[in-house]
């Protein structure tokens, strides 16, 4: 897929996985949408690359996104590329001294990690199908973010870890719904990313973890994440496809 001229919309585009990704396609000659929530937009538009339109909007709400979207100008720039980053990861378990798990933050972080991821694919696919289709057939790419924390969830990740595997469930039928459109779906499963959220755990977090992967025995940065998604979308025989990038890693019970 060619993805100089398009367009793509990119989820948590103001920090971390989304930012770096929203920055890589800006160089590509993308034109970015870069969806997150308000404050983290207000705080980080000023630093934003050329290229990258950051916009308030709920991952969450059918209202924001479809809003979002029609901000792309479907003629000159159209829409071919979805990347879905936002997410939150509590950490909770089961029964704690707290008491039994919440049932608000286990269905708000479903709400965020899978039906969030849902209601963009869905409504990035609607508008991607509207598109002309290259000499292949094909319109367009949505990537989705899992982790592998859908496959070995550690202890306090109950609902991270089932919001994740419900994105990496997704996959095979989405790419099969989609394949009509000439619509590829793909989803990346990352592993210990060197993100702000981490970071803010300090630097002895970060290389604890760090020694436990096989190799590169590193974290992952977000930029190879973004390149990641430049492969997916050069490489059109990739489809239904979940990749792990995590340097060998199979998380440990805690």
């Amino acid at each position: 897929m060619q993805l100089a001229g398009i367009t793509a919309i990119v989820t948590g585009a103001a920090s971390g996985l989304g930012a770096a990704t929203a920055r890589a396609l800006s160089e590509q000659g993308v034109s970015v949408i870069g969806l997150d929530l308000a404050q983290a937009v207000e705080a980080q538009s000023a630093n934003a690359p050329a290229g990258v339109r950051l916009t308030a909007a709920d991952v969450t709400s059918e209202e924001q996104v479809r809003a979002a979207l029609a901000l792309i100008d479907m003629q000159s720039a159209p829409l071919r590329l979805a990347v879905n980053c936002a997410g939150i990861a509590p950490a909770r378990r089961i029964i704690s001294s707290k008491g039994a798990h919440e049932l608000d933050l286990f269905r708000r972080t479903i709400e965020i990690n899978l039906i969030g991821t849902f209601n963009v694919l869905r409504l990035a696919a609607e508008a991607i199908a509207t598109t002309s289709p290259d000499e292949n057939g094909q319109r367009g790419l949505i990537v989705n973010t899992a982790s592998v924390a859908a496959y070995e969830g550690q202890i306090g990740q109950i609902a991270y870890a089932a919001s994740k595997g419900g994105v990496v469930g997704m996959t095979v039928p989405a790419a099969r719904d989609l394949a009509r459109s000439g619509i590829r779906v793909n989803t990346i499963a990352p592993g210990i990313v060197d993100t702000p959220m981490l970071a803010s755990l300090g630097p002895e977090v970060g290389a604890s973890l760090a020694a436990g992967i096989p190799f590169p025995k590193r974290l992952a940065r977000p930029d190879e994440y973004a390149q990641l998604v430049l492969m997916l979308a050069a490489h059109d025989y990739l489809n239904g496809e979940t990749i792990r990038m995590d340097g060998a890693l199979r998380m440990a019970p805690q």
